[in-house]
């Protein structure tokens, strides 16, 4: 069985909704590994003197949670404090 973990994320363009969900999930993508999938939760746009400025869409995205060994977290191999000081 898979575990899935759903983030939300507001992504922005000036040319459409479309491309700013793109770059939600393109920017996502680049601490996120494997992205699975999207759903489209929101989309607004900023008003300026009559005209549509910058168009706002939220994105739920969808990843598997890998499993992480203590030495790909960082944990293995650290020092205890005091532990690397020479005692006479």
């Amino acid at each position: 069985m898979t575990a899935v973990k759903i983030i939300q994320v507001l992504g922005t363009s000036d040319e459409s909704w479309e491309d700013a969900a793109r770059e939600a999930v393109a920017e996502a993508g680049k601490t996120i590994d494997d992205v699975h999938g999207i759903e489209i939760m929101d989309q607004t746009a900023d008003v300026i003197d009559g005209e549509i400025a910058q168009y706002k869409t939220t994105v739920k995205i969808a990843f598997p949670v890998h499993a992480h060994t203590k030495e790909s977290r960082g944990l293995a191999g650290r020092v205890r404090k005091g532990a690397s000081k020479v005692k006479p």
